[in-house]
Order: C-alpha cells, then structure tokens, then sequence
C-alpha cells in the first residue's frame, strides 16, 4: 500500500531511450557536417586509405561514406548503434590517452535515432558481408549481402522525425559549405588518404593517396598556392609544430581556410587563431585571413580531447607553453619567407641564420630546437652622439668600440669620390640602404622592407628595459663620480613612486632630502655624462604617457627610457649597425609595431612596385 502510494506521488521517471537518444543527438548532431564528421573519423580510425563521400541536397537528402577500412563483423553490427558502446575505450585510462578520433559511443546511436540508417560491412577474410537498416532507432532488417570488403554507410533523410530541427537548417549553400569544410579538415589532416567527393553528381573533390601536403592544398583550394606555400617544422621533446602558411596577397575577406590539429584532430581555439592572425597583421589588411594548416603532435596524455561534445575543443595541459612555441614558430617562417633579408657576406654566405631559434620551458624543462644565437649589444641614442669632443679611446661610445667606426677612413672614401655623399645606391654593399638618414631599405624574397630606424630601435630597448626590470640583478655600470640631481616637486614625488622599478632598470639612485637625487650608476647603454637629461626625460615621458594609455607602471618607465635612448631619425648609420638593428629586431617578440603601436616597418611587395610602371 505504501509502495503504491510513493510510486503515484513520483514525479521523476527514466526518459524511453528513443527520446534519450534524441536529446543526445541534439548535442553531437548538430547539422549534416555533424554526421560527415563522425562517419569520416570511424573510417579514418577503421583503417581505410580510400573514402568517397556522397551528398545530395547538402545532406538533407542522402549522406554516405563509403571506405574500405576493417570493416565489422556480424556481432558487432547492432553493438555500433547501442549508446555508449565502443571499441577505443576500455577503462578510465583510455579516456586519458585518447589516439582515434572517434571514442565515446554516441555518434551512430544519435546518427540512427533521427534519420534512416542503412550500413553494409564486411571484414577481409569473411565470405559474406552484412547488411543493416535502422530507421529513428527501430531495426528494420539486418541480412547477409554480397558487399566489398570495408564498410557503407548511408544516411538518408536527417531529422526526417524531427521536424523542428530540420526547419532550422541553413539553406543548402550553407550547410554545403560546413560539410565541404569538414572534408577539408580530414583531407588536410590525412594526405596519405585518399578522398573523393561527390555531391548532387558534381564530383567536388578526387584526391589521390600518399599526396604531398603542398599538391592537396593546391588540388584543394586552387593552383594559386602552390607556389605561394610556405612549410615549417619545429619539434621539442614536449611538442611538435609543423604546417603550412599561405602567401599573404592570397588572403581572403572571410574566414573558412584557417586550420588547426592536433594529434591529426582538427580543434578551435579562439585565442590561438588571434595570435597567428596577429602576426599576418604586418602583411595584410583589415578583414583579410590568409590560408594555414598547422598541425600540433602531442603526448595523448597532455590534451584532453574530451571538453566538447562535438569534439571541437580541446584543453591542453601546458596551454601557454603550446601557443608560445606555435607563435614563435608561425613568426619565424614568415620572416624568413617575407621580411629577413638574406644578406651576403664577404665570404659569400648568408650573413642571417634564418631567424631566431625558440627556447621555451615546458614543465621546468627547457628544450632547445636550434643553438641560441647571442644578441649584439646595439648602442642607444646617447651612444651614437659624437658632437662631443673626447680623446680617442675615452667615452667614445660603444657604437665605436662594437663596430670599429673609423672616420678618417670614412673621409677618405668621399673624398676619392670627389666629395660628394655616397650616393644611395652604393651606400648598401651589404644588402641595406638608408633613407633621408630615417628610414633603412631592404630587399625581401617578394619585395621591399621599409624599416624606421627610431621606431625600430625603441621597440629594441624597450623590451630589453622591460626584460631588465624582470632580472635578479639589475645590469648597472658604476659612475666614477656621483652626481647630485635637484628636481621639481612634482618630478621627485614620481621619482620616489617610480624608485623600484628604475632600480631595477639599472639605475642607481638615492634620494636625498629636499628634492634631491644622488644618482652614482646608470643602465649599461648609457654614456657617462648624459644620465641626468636620461632620468629627467623619462620623468617627463612618463607623465605623458600617465593618461594616454592603458599600461602598468613598469611598461610605461620602460617606453620612456626607449623614447629617451633609441637612435633618433636623422642619424646616419654604418651598413653594419644596420644590420645588427635589424637582427635585434627580428629578434624581439613583437617586431613589427613599437611600444607604442606604431608601425616598425612597412612591406611593398613586388607586383605594388611592378603596377607603379606600368
């Protein structure tokens, strides 16, 4: 009596599995790209190194993978539709250390409950394949047939028994769209496969096996690219990164061919894709998205594959160290293609070593994929300053001592041509020329880099100041006598707010009762006898920059000792402090725009400069 009466006061009851497996079907069949997806990963997983994929009516109609993977055998035909039910995963541990790409279970279970599902299979060494026919996830035949080794799977009629799901599909180019996007993924992910793809008739796609990466790409989107693809590789014991970027001036005004994988899964992930479009900034304008394939190959261990229902999210354990090395690695190649100029020496050799190699500390340990060059020490501002009138040897900055200036020899070489300046044509035996004493002109693989050499040079200090603040010991040259600096009220209340940080900068000062600064050591850049115009100029800068932007403390201290110390427009260069201004900024982690975000440089490529004289 009591059990009865509990059992009429219930108001939870188990949901019938045809409606469970619908809900489920919401989450990971979204639309007909859903069920493409789930159908290419089980053949990938399953073997195949052929698949065609048929469409009509951009899924709504008939979506069918055919490939010729392991097929299944009788047993296994009614599990494959059962919820939940797999053979990738056999215990907790699996989860964690997931290889295939399809693992949990729910794709055919939700794929059979909202459209009309007929699979043929059959394994190499069985006499006789199977046939089966599930429709809204009731059986409706399953009976021996003579098929090809491998397996078909046919889906028609999707979300023919839900008819609010099928009336918010897309139009047929919409949806077309994300099924050939899909493709596309597992084509670029799977060049020793080969993909056929036939919709209404029209066969889109027939790309052969074992293809080269750069021969799908052209296949695939055009014969444009291929002679505009740029491929790279980096590997450290943690993480490999390997890909392939698309020639800037092929850029187009709306997103589809950005492509992200890892471990041969494609994956979004917002942040990532700002990054490297960031980087193509310097090349392209607003609103355009160049093509790139990269592919990420990490322990299995180190990602979870497991945070979106669809799959399309992962998480990965050391999620900083990952986009760091991809960044450094998308940047590198694009220098090396675009903006490194490839420089001749006097032996004959390249004076670059082809960008900068990536250091990058992965759980505590620090891989090196190439040997670290070290950075010239380039002289600031106050170093090239040779209006005063000094004995050799003594305070002549270091521009001199690095580079071994010498100006009677410099004399010498305009006086045997006549006089006159050197003009701008010869002025660059070593690949740079400057302009108007502003502006340093380089040659490029695809054309013409502009560099402003204030602009340049500040973004150089600026991270070394701020890299400085961020060392255990400050580096600090000793002045030989200590010299006392008054300043205004207003100037030494930020002094004293700002103390910390110049500290750490390199800047040895003690503050001293009525607005008074004893300052006895400066940065290691600094020339003796020009610390006190540095510290008031940063005061002064500081102040200035205070309500214009949005930086901490230390970043503004840092671009107003930049703004103070970096060469100024109007100082004539040798062509080796070019190039070493070049290297260092090259070198920099953000190269391409100052503190500030002005622009450092600005690209013309060749085809601009061809139209001029035409």
């Amino acid at each position: 009596m009591t059990q009865e009466t509990d059992s009429q006061d219930s108001i939870i009851h188990e949901l019938p599995p045809e409606i469970s497996n619908k809900i489920a079907a919401g989450e990971v069949i979204q639309r007909p790209s859903s069920v493409v997806k789930e159908l290419l990963d089980n053949a990938i997983d399953a073997g195949a190194n052929q698949l065609k994929i048929i469409i009509q009516n951009a899924g709504r109609t008939l979506i069918q993978v055919v490939d010729n993977g392991c097929g299944m055998g009788k047993e296994d035909l009614r599990l494959c539709f059962k919820q939940h039910a797999t053979s990738k995963i056999h215990d907790m541990d699996d989860l964690f250390r997931v290889r295939t790409l399809g693992f949990r279970g729910e794709a055919m279970a939700s794929i059979a409950s909202v459209a009309q599902v007929t699979l043929k299979t059959k394994r190499p060494g069985d006499d006789m394949g199977y046939k089966y026919e599930i429709w809204g996830g009731k059986e409706k035949s399953f009976e021996p047939a003579a098929v090809d080794i491998g397996t078909s799977v046919a889906i028609r009629n999707l979300f023919y028994n839900v008819r609010a799901r099928r009336q918010f599909l897309k139009t047929d180019a919409t949806e077309f769209r994300h099924i050939l996007k899909t493709v596309q993924q597992a084509a670029l992910a799977n060049p020793e496969l080969g993909f056929e793809l036939i919709a209404d008739t029209d066969s889109i796609y027939d790309l052969p096996a074992e293809q080269p990466l750069k021969e799908r790409v052209a296949q695939m989107f055009g014969k444009s690219y291929k002679a505009s693809l740029i491929e790279f590789e980096e590997e450290t014991s943690y993480l490999s990164v390997r890909g392939i970027l698309a020639d800037p001036k092929l850029t187009k005004r709306s997103r589809g061919e950005q492509f992200l994988f890892v471990n041969g899964r494609p994956f979004q992930h917002r942040y990532l894709t700002h990054v490297i479009l960031n980087i193509y900034d310097t090349w392209t304008g607003e609103k355009e998205y160049p093509f790139y394939a990269i592919f990420l190959s990490v322990d299995p261990s180190q990602v979870d594959v497991n945070v979106h229902p669809a799959k399309e999210e992962v998480k990965f354990e050391d999620e900083r160290g990952v986009i760091k090395l991809t960044k450094s690695v998308v940047k590198k190649a694009l220098n090396e293609q675009f903006l490194v100029p490839e420089v001749p020496t006097s032996q004959g050799r390249s004076s670059r070593s082809g960008g900068f190699s990536s250091d990058f500390s992965f759980g505590g340990t620090t891989q090196k994929s190439t040997p670290k060059k070290k950075p010239v020490k380039f002289p600031s501002r106050i170093n090239f300053d040779q209006s005063k009138s000094k004995p050799k040897g003594e305070g002549q900055g270091f521009s001199r001592q690095l580079y071994s200036f010498d100006e009677q020899s410099e004399r010498r070489k305009q006086e045997e041509q006549g006089g006159k300046d050197t003009p701008p044509e010869r002025m660059g035996e070593r690949g740079f020329w400057q302009l108007h004493n502003c502006y340093i002109l380089t040659q490029t693989r695809s054309g013409l880099c502009m560099i402003d050499q204030y602009a340049a040079h500040k973004r150089i200090v600026y991270e070394k100041a701020l890299s400085a603040t961020e060392e255990a010991i400050p580096s600090t040259q000793q002045l030989l006598f200590a010299q006392n600096i008054e300043f205004s009220a207003s100037d030494f209340s930020l002094l004293e707010e700002l103390h910390p940080i110049l500290k750490r900068m390199g800047f040895n000062v003690q503050l001293l009762s009525g607005n008074t600064a004893m300052i006895s050591g400066v940065p290691a850049d600094i020339d003796v006898g020009d610390e006190h115009s540095v510290l008031k100029a940063m005061l002064h800068q500081y102040r200035e920059l205070d309500g214009k932007v949005e930086l901490d403390e230390r970043k503004k201290l840092a671009i107003a000792f930049a703004s103070k110390t970096a060469i100024p427009k109007g100082k004539k260069l040798t062509d080796m402090e070019m190039e070493n201004l070049l290297d260092q900024l090259f070198a920099c982690d953000e190269p391409y725009k100052d503190p500030l975000n002005k622009p450092t440089l600005e690209y013309i490529p060749l085809e601009d400069i061809e139209a001029r004289f035409r």
